[in-house]
């Protein structure tokens, strides 16, 4: 039999199977068309968008090329805004996976009482709006009357009420801190779901082998917990870049841009704050230069878990 022959043997077949389960994938048609039109569409109109110089408001689109490319690797601005946004990545990621894994080695102890209790206190934070933090913690760091520098002031730490919010040197690290309470819920989550698939006798076998307390999570459950550590970094990377909502209710980015990171960066020129003139080509371009930092972070997930998995089959076998 010719090869030509089996493939067409094989393609009859194949269309004789998708012909069968047609309705079935009548199904699948409404979230296609969803897909396309709020994930797709954006990606190949923003990379369009990119290449002209275009205000988004009027008519007069002019093609550029990589003008806009050029111009943004140019401006200082925009690095630092780029910089600032893997800072404030590189900050909050390690505290809130070291402060989330803590919280639910403890939590995830059966002896441990109103553990459910303490659960939806910590994960209170996350379901609550970002506008309504926002505003919360501006009252509350506020350097005039504020509680928490009326409290600073009160036990003699400090002579003088910090500027959180108002003081170029603070105000990125004030933000993470804020970002790591409020999200550190979501990381305990991921955490716990880690630490279920630790087997019950194992914690049974080091009772019976004497290994007790910090040794158990040291040397048994942390090694078996390791190959989700990166999936939750990498998640809560991709997720501290996204912190656009935090930052607008708070500080749109100031002061003197001191917590502009790149989604701030963005809208500034898309919708033209401060009055000036919007640009959407300059913003798109951004746009998509940040994209595909970040779409380099996923495939960095990607090559982590499969190299985790290659080294854990010899193991298996």
């Amino acid at each position: 039999m010719s090869d030509f022959t089996v493939s067409s043997s094989l393609t009859r077949r194949l269309g004789a199977r998708i012909w069968s389960s047609r309705v079935d994938y009548l199904f699948l048609v409404p979230g296609m068309l969803i897909f396309g039109a709020f994930i797709l569409y954006p990606i190949f109109a923003a990379e369009y968008f990119s290449l002209l110089n275009w205000s988004g408001f009027d008519a007069n689109a002019k093609f550029v090329g990589l003008a806009n490319y050029v111009e943004l690797l140019r401006d200082p601005f925009f690095w630092n805004a780029f910089g600032r946004s893997f800072l404030f990545t590189l900050s909050t990621v390690p505290a809130q996976m070291i402060i989330s894994l803590i919280i639910a080695i403890i939590l995830n102890n059966k002896l441990l009482k109103l553990s459910a209790l303490f659960r939806t206190m910590i994960f209170l934070p996350v379901v609550t709006p970002v506008a309504v933090i926002g505003i919360v913690m501006t009252i509350m760091l506020s350097p005039f009357n504020g509680p928490i520098n009326m409290a600073i002031l009160d036990i003699g730490l400090l002579s003088r009420p910090l500027d959180f919010l108002g003081d170029p040197d603070l105000v990125l690290w004030t933000l993470a801190a804020i970002y790591v309470w409020k999200w550190v819920g979501v990381t305990m989550v991921y955490w716990l779901a880690a630490l279920q698939t630790v087997p019950a006798e194992l914690y049974e076998a080091c009772k019976l082998d004497g290994v007790k307390g910090w040794q158990v999570t040291l040397y048994v459950i942390m090694p078996m917990i390791m190959p989700f550590a990166i999936v939750i970094a990498l998640i809560s990377a991709i997720s501290a870049l996204n912190v656009f909502p935090l930052i607008m209710s708070m500080t749109q980015g100031g002061p003197y841009f001191a917590s502009e990171v790149m989604e701030v960066y963005i809208f500034r020129y898309a919708f033209a704050t401060a009055g000036a003139i919007p640009r959407l080509g300059y913003a798109s371009a951004a746009g998509v230069f940040f994209g595909l930092a970040i779409m380099s972070l996923t495939i960095l997930q990607v090559l982590a878990v499969r190299h985790l998995r290659n080294r854990e089959k010899p193991h298996a076998a």
